[in-house]
């Protein structure tokens, strides 16, 4: 997909671009096309363990899925999270032919070598203005997990720690069961 934009750029016009092939997929930021790298074996792992672990808990309290394409705000953005989470009334409230309206309530981002702090930071802000409860940055190479909340609290995880999973009523998710040894 090539754009060459003279102006901000809609949802509706960004949706009505060809689909992505290649290296590249694209998201709408800020009413730009900007290119995202597809992610390597090591992060799909991750991703797809995270998706699991979550699941059973997730189940009967709302939709949890990978790649979830969501539009923080109206307009001019169309993001799409690793790894996400929408409570079942704001799911079920959903129209079926547009994306999630707003950020999902739990949005999961494994860090990739292209991430940049910055670009991080900027996600996490964005949608935790938009309607996230938890905005979870999981790094592998550090083997930890930030969480931050509406507010500006964050907490950082660590091997043999657990992280509180508020948002599905509670229980807790081991740390090491997002890194085993066969994905480094």
């Amino acid at each position: 997909m090539v754009v060459a934009a003279t102006k901000r750029m809609t949802v509706a016009e960004f949706q009505a671009l060809p689909e992505a092939a290649g290296d590249f997929d694209f998201e709408l930021q800020r009413g730009e096309v900007v290119p995202m790298t597809r992610p390597k074996l090591k992060h799909a792992i991750i991703q797809r363990r995270l998706f699991k672990l979550l699941e059973a808990a997730a189940e009967s309290r709302g939709w949890l899925d990978t790649e979830l394409a969501f539009r923080p705000l109206p307009e001019h953005e169309l993001r799409a999270a690793d790894v996400a989470f929408v409570r079942q009334d704001r799911f079920a409230a959903a129209d079926p032919e547009d994306n999630i309206a707003g950020s999902p309530d739990l949005i999961i981002e494994v860090l990739s070598p292209s991430n940049s702090a910055s670009e991080m930071y900027e996600r996490e802000e964005l949608c935790l203005a938009t309607g996230c409860s938890e905005f979870w940055v999981v790094d592998s190479e550090r083997e930890t997990v930030r969480v931050a909340k509406p507010g500006g609290s964050f907490a950082f995880y660590h091997r043999d720690q657990e992280i509180p999973l508020a948002l599905f009523g509670g229980g807790t998710l081991a740390v090491n069961s997002i890194f085993p040894t066969t994905a480094k």
